[in-house]
């Protein structure tokens, strides 16, 4: 009888995606058992490759859209997910409003916007949703979600009644919220914030002091920062009555967790959890003899929601052998044991450079792969 292995990765940042990790796995293990079953489900926790995964996993679609990048001068040609026979969007704000879409010495989140964002909530609201799952890792923004609640037709006004664009240095300067315009729509939808950020918005381990350095903002800049989201924060607590700021996850994204909570009703969950949930992923895990999971780094911190952490407390329910691979495998590993892991694997194949190792990730996974099968054979 063949042996069916289900293949659930995270993607290897900067090396390969979950998508082509799946297939790198199979490729090693049909060298040695070429009569083999497999299970593509490749995974994300909420961060980078949510969309692809969730797509790839539940056979939907892309959908391609124009929206505004991290700054409002930007114009940035984009996508979200649909899934579930269209009636579920998935979206990733990095693909909008990330990091990565501003060169370094450009970065300063008193100046960045999640308006991109909203915009992307609006075209998923065209298209007829009943849900839509948000994922919030890799962020360029401090602005508490305002960005995207204007796009949604919030209107934040100073003392003299003026509209204010609002990026994370201009909060302190709305003094009126008026939610006449409101998307309507997002009362009949389901809002699903994606993430492992358990940070509360303000103070020392709020969005600004944790993230925004990251993100180009001086010592100086921390402070006025998170000044603004507090001031932003109680003004919506006293013109909305609602107390969200010290909720596990408001501080995500800048703050756009608090956003979503406050002015789409969302609610906030496990990344990766969401994902074992929507990719159906325990009823394929038992269908498995063995479950192959992995992601660029694998350490003490895995077990704080990482995606092979979520994937093997998952097959330790069916008592199904999880073996992990990473391209780097730090200290406390021997924690994770316990944890539903039963070997954990490096797939470097020797002393390199790190811009060698993420160049040759698909082949080191191959290869280490086709050792492994030829242990289980």
């Amino acid at each position: 009888m063949s042996k069916c292995f289900v293949l659930a990765p995270d993607s290897f940042k900067e090396s390969m995606t979950a998508v082509q990790a799946c297939h790198a796995m199979q490729s090693g293990i049909q060298k040695v058992i070429p009569d083999a079953e497999f299970i593509h489900v490749p995974m994300a926790d909420g961060g980078e490759g949510t969309v692809d995964a969730l797509v790839a996993a539940r056979n939907g679609r892309k959908v391609a859209v124009e929206v505004s990048g991290p700054l409002f001068s930007q114009k940035i040609q984009t996508y979200f997910g649909l899934i579930e026979n269209d009636q579920t969007a998935v979206i990733e704000m990095a693909l909008a409003n990330g990091i990565h879409l501003i060169e370094k010495s450009q970065r300063n989140p008193l100046f960045t916007s999640t308006f991109g964002t909203g915009e992307m909530i609006s075209a998923a609201l065209d298209l007829g949703v009943s849900k839509i799952i948000i994922g919030l890792g890799g962020s360029m923004t401090n602005d508490a979600g305002a960005g995207m609640a204007q796009a949604l037709g919030v209107s934040f006004l100073n003392d003299h009644g003026q509209s204010v664009a609002v990026g994370g240095g201009q909060l302190n300067q709305v003094t009126q919220i008026d939610l006449s315009e409101l998307d309507s729509r997002l009362k009949q939808t389901e809002i699903m914030i994606a993430s492992d950020v358990n940070n509360p918005l303000c103070g020392e381990n709020g969005a600004s002091h944790v993230f925004a350095p990251q993100k180009g903002a001086s010592p100086e800049m921390v402070e006025m920062l998170d000044q603004n989201l507090k001031h932003f924060a109680d003004l919506v607590e006293s013109t909305l009555k609602i107390d969200q700021q010290n909720v596990a996850g408001a501080g995500a994204a800048g703050g756009l967790g608090f956003g979503l909570m406050a002015f789409a009703g969302a609610t906030i969950r496990s990344g990766v959890e969401i994902v074992i949930e929507e990719t159906q992923l325990a009823d394929k895990i038992a269908q498995a003899d063995y479950v192959l999971t992995g992601e660029g780094g694998i350490d003490f911190q895995t077990k704080f929601g990482k995606t092979p952490f979520g994937v093997a407390q998952l097959a330790k329910r069916f008592n199904t052998p999880v073996i992990a691979l990473a391209g780097y495998v730090g200290e406390g590993i021997e924690e994770l044991y316990d944890e539903g892991f039963t070997a954990i694997f490096g797939i470097v194949d020797g002393a390199c450079d790190l811009q060698t190792a993420l160049k040759n990730g698909e082949k080191n996974l191959e290869r280490s792969c086709e050792n492994i099968a030829r242990l289980i054979l």
